[in-house]
């Protein structure tokens, strides 16, 4: 049998497996029924469990109460969002646990001597309304930002209720636009005017639960009423409104995402949408009159090819008229990509990460030409935009280093920049050390990864080790002040490893899309290999090695442990995709399918399957003592999956830790209170699994 035939026949061979492997039946599917009352019996019973062992480790109540200090101190960065000459900040505190939205004058805030007012107290509308509402953010119309559009979730769950408020009076206003809970996005086109994407009714949701049609509602006309812009496949990952302002100008949109990588935006012009006739994958922003389009992959456009990470202008009127003479303004190197892109009035601020350290630059368009200038910050970090305008050239940006604590700065219109606010040391950061190395993974690829540790490393194997990362979605792991993790952990002589594996977004979309679908399997090789190379340089050893990650890092966490139990002796694995037979049927997992792949066609599943942590389960392997956690209001990664891989463990007669906070959706919880627990657990866990190093 030659080599094609051979491959041909373990493809087929595979894909009958797979289609066996999807008709057996899931003895724990009760446990996808989120308040099911067997199912949270189960639950209440894992969590008290849990509690009851994890809070008697010595660490425990300490990391509490640290964690519940620096959540609640006063001394936090007050975050900014600029609203005309005003400062809004959302705010938490012991006082406040459910949070405040306040404001100060620009000159008070940027002196450093903020004289707040509250604008909306979500505690005591909770309280008023007897909801545990948490605060999902406000889009205010401007320039005058009086009229805002409050976004109020139960229990901190992705789906929102939406009510119009006035920000001078400080009243949700009586008869305003209000919308009924459900995943939806807003956003203003006038006073009278609102896109809505929303639950309209049966049929109006996609397959991944966001909306598929959008809407024009009037002032004063019932939503059923609303005049239809645009509707999306049900197949289709959903439809997303926003409204961008720029100069004197705003334009509402309307995106159109075909899964997660792949859409199209249209802009509303006198009543109907006109689309942005740009790549699928391409991203696009709009400074002044000018289109700003990040492409993903090569585009070959009037006879020029702009390659992979490329960053491109055009005059938003010639585009439209079908002109296609673009500029380059920025094509990365080899070790750098854009990480993100902003704009004030007329500058496009550029975050950039260089062989994955920070560094922000201001670009600007003139007499046809674009140039750019550095912003001057400290080295080593993450550089990140925190608040832009688009009325002026006044901007805050954030720098946030391993061991300095996060940096608040203000650049003014001349382009100076000074310090606005200085986090206070949250831990004992003394002699904190961060070296950037490399591993090799399986294929040969070098892989980057960050060591932070306390003193001279000693090389013994014995030091308890936390390795890190996400690996997924194009989403960057870069340096930054963890307070939390510094006082629970590195304070205390642990070592921290942040890998910054493929599938994320550190050297761009090449470096995602090498661990897209059939190439998993090189995310989750990336991360052994970086855990084999800390215990290579006897930096630790699989008794003192422990591995997190959440979310897209929990399907991470929960391959490494099922794939290479010898290698680790605790994995935290936090609201994770474990299940991926079902994931693409549970709640937005549909719409990750062009991350991962589709279970439900065989040759898809013949590769999911190999590394899908529930199905890969054995009775016989030797498995670390894992964590689970998640939250009963998630509603974004269905937490029936750490559900059903405990459940499933513990029929195998495998240990395990499970906790799950009955708020927080895709989080650890809503409150100061309920994160500090989630945080007290997952690290007395730790340190009970890693132990601590000998002292002398």
């Amino acid at each position: 049998m030659n080599r094609r035939n051979l491959l041909l026949t373990i493809v087929l061979t595979g894909a009958a497996q797979a289609s066996q492997a999807q008709q057996a039946p899931d003895p724990f599917l009760w446990l996808e029924e989120v308040e099911g009352r067997r199912a949270l019996e189960w639950v209440r019973a894992r969590n008290t469990a849990t509690a009851a062992e994890l809070e008697k480790v010595p660490e425990y109540q300490s990391i509490y109460a640290n964690t519940l200090r620096i959540l609640d101190s006063r001394d936090r960065i007050a975050s900014p969002s600029i609203r005309g000459d005003r400062i809004y900040n959302f705010w938490q505190d012991a006082e406040h646990p459910r949070g405040i939205l306040r404001r100060s004058t620009w000159a008070d805030y940027v002196g450093g001597r903020p004289r707040w007012e509250t604008v909306l107290d979500i505690d005591a509308l909770a309280k008023a309304e007897n909801v545990a509402w948490s605060y999902g953010g406000s889009t205010c119309l401007g320039p005058e930002n009086r009229r805002c559009l409050v976004m109020l979730s139960r229990g901190g769950a992705d789906a929102t209720e939406i009510r119009e408020f006035e920000a001078v009076t400080k009243q949700f206003v009586a008869d305003g636009f209000r919308l009924s809970e459900a995943k939806q996005s807003v956003a203003w086109v006038d006073e009278n005017t609102l896109l809505v994407a929303t639950d309209f009714g049966p049929g109006t949701m996609t397959t991944s639960g966001y909306p598929r049609v959008v809407k024009l509602w009037k002032r004063g006309t019932p939503l059923s009423a609303a005049t239809t812009l645009f509707e999306a496949a049900p197949t289709d990952m959903g439809t997303f409104v926003g409204r961008i302002e720029t100069g004197s100008r705003a334009y509402a949109v309307v995106s159109h995402a075909r899964n997660f990588y792949e859409g199209t935006t249209s802009v509303l012009q006198d009543g109907r949408l006109v689309k942005l006739d740009v790549p699928l994958d391409a991203d696009t922003q709009i400074l002044g009159d000018q289109l700003i389009v990040y492409v993903r992959s090569p585009w070959e456009v009037a006879g020029r090819r702009y390659e992979i990470g490329s960053l491109l202008g055009i005059a938003l009127a010639d585009y439209l008229a079908g002109k296609r003479e673009l500029k380059l303004i920025l094509a990365p190197g080899p070790r750098e990509t854009i990480n993100g892109v902003s704009t004030t009035r007329d500058y496009l601020l550029v975050g950039m990460l260089n062989n994955v350290r920070g560094e922000l630059r201001k670009y600007r368009y003139q007499n046809g030409t674009w140039t750019f200038d550095k912003v001057p910050a400290p080295e080593m970090g993450s550089i990140g935009v925190a608040a832009t305008t688009p009325t002026s050239n006044r901007y805050f940006f954030l720098f946030s280093g391993f061991a300095q604590p996060s940096t608040l700065y203000v650049a003014e219109e001349d382009g100076s920049v000074k310090e606005v606010q200085r986090l206070p040391a949250m831990f004992d950061a003394k002699d904190v050390r961060v070296e950037q190395r490399e591993a090799v993974s399986k294929d040969g690829t070098r892989i980057p990864f960050f060591l932070v540790h306390r003193g001279e490393l000693a090389r013994d194997g014995r030091s308890p080790t936390l390795l890190y990362a996400y690996g997924g979605f194009e989403v960057a792991q870069t340096p930054g002040y963890n307070p939390t993790l510094g006082a629970a952990w590195l304070e205390h002589g642990g070592v921290y490893v942040l890998a910054n594996i493929r599938g994320g977004g550190e050297f761009g979309p090449a470096w995602h899309r090498a661990g897209l679908k059939e190439n998993r399997q090189r995310v989750f090789d990336d991360f052994i290999a970086v855990a084999e190379e800390v215990v290579r340089q006897k930096i630790t050893s699989p008794q003192h090695l422990g591995i997190m990650g959440g979310s897209n890092g929990g399907l991470l966490t929960g391959v490494a442990f099922t794939q290479r139990p010898d290698l680790f002796n605790a994995a935290v694995v936090q609201v994770p995709l474990l299940d991926m037979q079902r994931y693409n049927k549970l709640l937005a997992g549909a719409s990750w399918m062009a991350e991962y792949g589709d279970p439900d066609k065989p040759d898809e599943w013949a590769f999911i399957s190999k590394y899908s942590p529930y199905h890969n389960l054995k009775s016989d392997a030797k498995y670390p003592r894992v964590l689970f956690t998640t939250t009963t209001r998630d509603d974004r990664v269905h937490p029936g999956h750490a559900r059903k891989m405990a459940a499933k463990m513990e029929s195998l007669g495998h240990a395990f830790y499970y906790f799950e906070n009955t708020e927080g959706g895709h989080g650890a919880g809503v409150t100061s209170e309920q994160r500090a627990k989630m945080t007290a657990i997952t690290y007395a866990y730790l340190w009970k699994q890693l132990g601590r190093r000998p002292t002398l």
